[in-house]
């Protein structure tokens, strides 16, 4: 029997190879070579062929493309318009990831039931529950109508007869790694079938205009599972944060060709599911729970400002100590704890130090070091921080206090939750009524800590 011809591509920069390799040769990719099969081979050869000198596009100057309006529809949901940038985008690609249980599948089904209700065909198409099991949560979440078309399917091909057969205007596949095509000789999930569902399913997107939304399982790294080329290729990449065992979500997009990536979603696990968040201040700390270890500060998710808490545990060490950080980078918190040795002499190396982030959230950005210092001096001294005063400033490796942007929005937001005072490098340029107290190096903030 002859064997097949396969080829294997690397997505990054093009390199082809007889046989898969670990790391591209040519631009030092990891684990980005892909297997394409014989008629892959052959769709991109005639592809690549078809085109003549005087067929292919040529290079204009910028100043004369004109600009590409994308027309966009709301999903009824404000907080996920506004992470999308505004709304669906007919014939964009957006795949969803997110930890097992925190909402991905009821957050689409209720996008779904939103859509329905304003008209507009849409199919839901599940490979891991029956229609009965999705009956059941739509009733909860009050998506039933006839507009809403459930299908329990795993066979890509079967999905794309069922979407030959009906004009729809949005399309939900749940999820991608349980799809398989027949086309393709490997197990639902595998590489290869993750890679070539999601290229018929981007084809699909561009040219019918149909809005496709895709749910993909994470790995125990919280990465998406499968290739990274399946980021690649899709047009808007989102993933939940948060903590489960909490009401709040948080949905992050970390790429979109359509909008912005610095906005956030909030969204509250409500007995009808997964709802809008109508208020998250406060949700992230309360003042009248405050204890020794505790310290607030403020943070920018997009354009809001959220208050949250950041919680520090200081003990000695039984052996080798510890340093752990749920919510915030551990590799700058070693980088805090060698300063904070080398300014302060504190004899932290002996001291096991953890650092949690309330509320399951995420820091991203350094405003928030000057809080994870006062926590963890409050934690080492075992004396509780003022309620009324809030942390804010980037800490650098020299033990320099700096400014953070957005620093009106933020005094905006303390002062609407009724702060009275705060730590941070230099004075703000608008007057405001909350006392500032300034700290221009690590070593100021002692004299402050506990105002």
């Amino acid at each position: 029997m002859a064997k097949k011809k396969t080829l294997f591509e690397c997505q990054a920069c093009g390199f082809q190879s007889p046989r898969w390799m670990g790391k591209c040769p040519n631009c030092g990719e990891w684990e980005s070579l892909i297997e394409l099969s014989a008629e892959q081979i052959k769709f991109l050869k005639e592809t690549r062929a078809s085109g003549t000198a005087a067929t292919r596009a040529k290079a204009r100057p910028i100043t004369e493309i004109d600009e590409e309006n994308f027309l966009r529809f709301p999903s009824g949901s404000r907080e996920l318009d506004l992470v999308l940038g505004g709304g669906i985008v007919p014939g964009s690609l957006t795949l969803i990831g997110g930890s097992p249980g925190i909402g991905k599948s009821t957050l689409l089904l209720k996008i779904a039931g939103n859509l329905a209700y304003e008209g507009k065909s849409v199919l839901y198409v599940s490979g891991e529950e029956s229609a009965g099991q999705i009956k059941l949560r739509a009733n909860r979440l009050d998506a039933n109508h006839e507009k809403l078309f459930l299908l329990s399917e795993i066979n890509l091909e079967s999905v794309l007869n069922e979407i030959d057969k009906r004009d729809y205007d949005f399309l939900v596949i749940d999820s991608i790694q349980t799809l398989y095509s027949d086309e393709t000789p490997s197990a639902p999930g595998s590489v290869t079938q993750v890679r070539t569902i999601t290229f018929e399913l981007m084809r699909l997107a561009k040219s019918r205009e149909l809005p496709v939304f895709i749910i993909g399982h994470i790995t125990k790294e919280g990465s998406i599972a499968g290739p990274r080329v399946l980021e690649h290729m899709v047009d808007t990449v989102l993933y939940f944060e948060g903590d489960s065992n909490s009401e709040l979500r948080l949905l992050r997009g970390f790429k979109n060709r359509f909008g912005s990536t610095n906005e956030v979603g909030i969204f509250e696990m409500r007995r009808d599911g997964l709802q809008d968040a109508t208020s998250f201040a406060g949700r992230f700390f309360d003042k009248e729970k405050l204890q020794a270890g505790s310290a607030l500060t403020v943070i920018m998710e997009g354009s809001r400002p959220i208050i949250i808490e950041i919680q520090a545990l200081v003990a000695e060490a039984y052996g080798h100590p510890k340093r752990s950080s749920t919510g915030y980078d551990n590799n700058r918190l070693q980088m805090l704890l060698a300063l904070l040795e080398k300014k302060l002499d504190l004899p932290l190396g002996t001291y096991d130090v953890f650092i949690n982030v309330s509320g399951g959230i995420r820091i991203t950005e350094p405003a928030a070091d000057l809080a994870v210092i006062a926590a963890i001096l409050s934690s080492y001294r075992d004396r509780e921080l003022s309620a009324e005063t809030l942390f804010l400033g980037e800490v650098s490796l020299t033990g320099e206090v700096r400014e953070v942007p957005a620093l009106a929005q933020r005094l905006r937001e303390i002062e609407t939750q009724g702060f009275k005072k705060l730590v941070l490098p230099a004075k703000p340029l608008e007057e405001t009524k909350v006392k500032c107290y300034l700290a221009s190096d690590v070593a100021k903030i002692v004299e402050w800590i506990f105002v």
